[in-house]
């Protein structure tokens, strides 16, 4: 049942849309989701609030410092993912989270200001790491690129962060409208009117692609019982 969170200490990065577009994807297909919204902005818990109920998804809007590592276990009994958001800051809420997560995602746009809240959560995972003689996986997610944003610069700014040692995830979060949308109107991708929203197509597959990747970087194998939608058992696969 891996853990993980997305985390950056300047706010307006994209995390959010990150953590929702991954949940809301693994929904769909078929994972039970739970999402602890640890972001003081609540805005998934108020996506959550606009949209309804989300098969196989739950969503816990109270979550401190005391209580995360007390919802996580109550959560790992019957989930696949748990995925936490997080403020954007570098307090206590983030490093207990960081030490909890079985992988940190570290959502940058293309600018000095998230580079600059990006590198604070690198710092501190590398505080950690040898402070406590521990590994604590993590990857960059690059956010909001657009059509302007060419192969070429992509590649130059994974090729620089690689040479730092930091993991970048293959596939960027798009600028898309429909991602807006989301939070607008409530809903997921697979809810919303094709007619209605420009390019809905790719950012499905987008998010679609997204996610394949973070499952690959944390693959779960599912056992499940004959009673349709009942998690059985849950076992975590070699990497």
């Amino acid at each position: 049942m891996p853990v993980i969170s997305f985390a950056n200490a300047k706010g307006g990065a994209g995390k959010t849309t990150a953590a929702l577009l991954l949940a809301t994807e693994l929904a769909h297909q078929g994972y039970r989701v739970a999402i602890l919204d640890a972001d003081p902005q609540r805005w998934i818990t108020q996506w959550y609030d606009m949209s309804g109920p989300q098969h196989n998804i739950e969503v816990v809007s109270e979550v401190s410092v005391a209580s995360v590592q007390g919802h996580i276990r109550e959560l790992s009994r019957s989930t696949d993912y748990i995925i936490m958001d997080l403020a954007g800051a570098r307090d206590a809420m983030v490093t207990t989270a960081v030490g909890l997560s079985d992988h940190v995602m570290i959502p940058v746009q293309g600018c000095a200001m998230d580079a600059k809240g990006g590198a604070q959560i690198l710092d501190l995972i590398k505080m950690m790491e040898e402070a406590g003689n521990l590994v604590i996986p993590h990857s960059v997610v690059l956010t909001r690129v657009t059509s302007m944003v060419t192969t070429r610069a992509l590649l130059a700014i994974k090729g620089l962060l690689a040479a730092r040692g930091v993991n970048v995830v293959n596939t960027p979060i798009a600028e898309r409208s429909a991602y807006r949308e989301i939070f607008d109107c409530g809903g997921t991708l697979y809810s919303m009117d094709a007619a209605k929203i420009s390019n809905l197509d790719k950012a499905q597959d987008n998010a679609k692609a997204f996610a394949a990747e973070v499952m690959r970087l944390l693959p779960v194998k599912i056992i499940r019982s004959n009673q349709p939608r009942r998690l059985f058992r849950l076992v975590r696969t070699a990497a």
